[in-house]
């Protein structure tokens, strides 16, 4: 299953590698002393492998240094030890388990197999004598597959302990990914939370202002009467309540965006029942507005929260941009549903408005946008048309059967 993974192996050995390969160069070294000592105790071997057997066994041990960086060369080299060395048979063990661990089991069987093929005869080459075949075959059969299986198991390992880190890896990134997603969304949903809000009071505001910066400029120009106190007062008074419904608006709905989950207060959130306010509100600007509910209004209180707010929050961005372009012309708002249909909230207004008092109330054209995105959450549609000189903001929202 692993096996598939390719193996990521440091190209420069650390401090562990040289303690390590250390370590197994003298055992190499000193077990093959044992090995060469217990076969020259057996009897006289050829005169010829008594020259070979420690000049083979000492280069073995040596080419253990080399075989991280160049496992197969190694074992090349270890080939002829194992065939012609007693004593080079521990390093040919390290060597074959080496190469187990750093290839892979099809690229290191071929090079299995040549070392059982060398290590079978060489009783015979050494001693002269085919007696002992079974016995050298059973011992290279078993010697060669321990080591094999040692290198392979090894490999195994290493495997799943960096599969294991790669899906931490790629599970830190995920959660990374998520958190950011969340901060995203929580951003949107204080961005769509500010605009509903402050674009209502501030356009209220601006519309109060205008109009009395206006006064002012037409009665300087002589073309009215000048504004009385009373009237000055009445204006800043209204700017000032604004103002304070602005910053309580605010308020809440940072209560809200910092709420740690649970249900959220309902004296905090708009209802459908507050549309109401919007239009007196709209209304106290001088903006004719005619508003029809035609909902039960025992039903319209087992409404979900959520969709009190999304109703409210529509009514309050069409009365909005009807202020900001097309201010002082008649608007209409119609609130309209029963339990097992649709709960559809329209504002319309005319397209073109009359010269407006004062420069236009800028926007930042953002708002039918996060507006259609709050609608698409709760599970309704959002659409906008503007034709035969109106345009028609309509929101359907889903009002399940009792």
């Amino acid at each position: 299953m692993t096996d598939g993974l390719e193996l990521a192996l440091p190209t420069r050995r650390t401090w562990r590698g040289w303690a390590m390969d250390t370590v197994l160069f003298c055992a190499a070294l000193f077990l093959g002393l044992v090995a060469l000592a217990a076969v020259s105790s057996q009897g006289a071997p050829e005169r010829w492998a008594v020259q070979l057997e420690p000049v083979l066994g000492l280069t073995a041990c040596c080419a253990l240094w080399g075989r991280r960086r160049f496992p197969f060369a190694v074992a090349v080299v270890g080939l002829p030890a194992a065939a012609l060395a007693a004593s080079a048979l521990p390093a040919c063990a390290v060597i074959l388990t080496g190469l187990a661990t750093r290839r892979r089991w099809q690229q290191s069987l071929p090079v299995f197999c040549g070392y059982l093929v060398a290590m079978v005869p060489s009783g015979r080459l050494l001693q002269g004598s085919w007696d002992d075949l079974w016995i050298d075959t059973i011992f290279s059969l078993g010697y060669l597959l321990t080591t094999f299986a040692c290198g392979s198991a090894l490999r195994s390992r290493r495997l799943l302990v960096q599969r294991l880190r790669l899906d931490a890896v790629r599970a830190a990134a995920e959660h990374e990914r998520r958190l950011a997603d969340a901060r995203r969304g929580e951003r949107q949903a204080i961005a769509r939370e500010m605009h509903d809000v402050l674009a209502h009071r501030i356009s209220l505001l601006s519309v109060h202002a205008g109009a009395l910066a206006y006064r002012t400029r037409q009665a300087e120009a002589g073309h009215g009467p000048a504004l009385s106190g009373a009237e000055v007062a009445e204006s800043a008074e209204v700017i000032r309540g604004n103002a304070h419904e602005a910053v309580q608006e605010l308020q809440e709905v940072l209560h809200l965006l910092r709420a740690d989950g649970g249900d959220e207060p309902a004296s905090l959130l708009p209802r459908i029942e507050d549309i109401g306010g919007l239009v007196d509100d709209a209304r106290a600007t001088g903006q004719p507005v005619d508003f029809r509910a035609d909902v039960p209004g025992d039903a319209v209180r087992d409404l979900r929260s959520a969709l009190h707010r999304t109703a409210y929050r529509v009514a309050q961005e069409g009365l909005t941009n009807a202020r900001k372009h097309a201010p002082g012309t008649p608007v209409s708002v119609l609130l309209a549903g029963r339990p097992g249909a649709a709960l559809t909230v329209e504002v319309r207004n005319p397209l073109h408005a009359a010269a407006a008092a004062g420069a236009p109330i800028p926007g930042t054209g953002a708002g039918l946008t996060g507006l259609a995105e709050r609608v698409r959450l709760d599970g309704g549609t959002l659409d906008h048309t503007a034709t035969g000189g109106m345009f028609t903001l309509r929101a359907r929202l889903p009002w399940p059967a009792r």
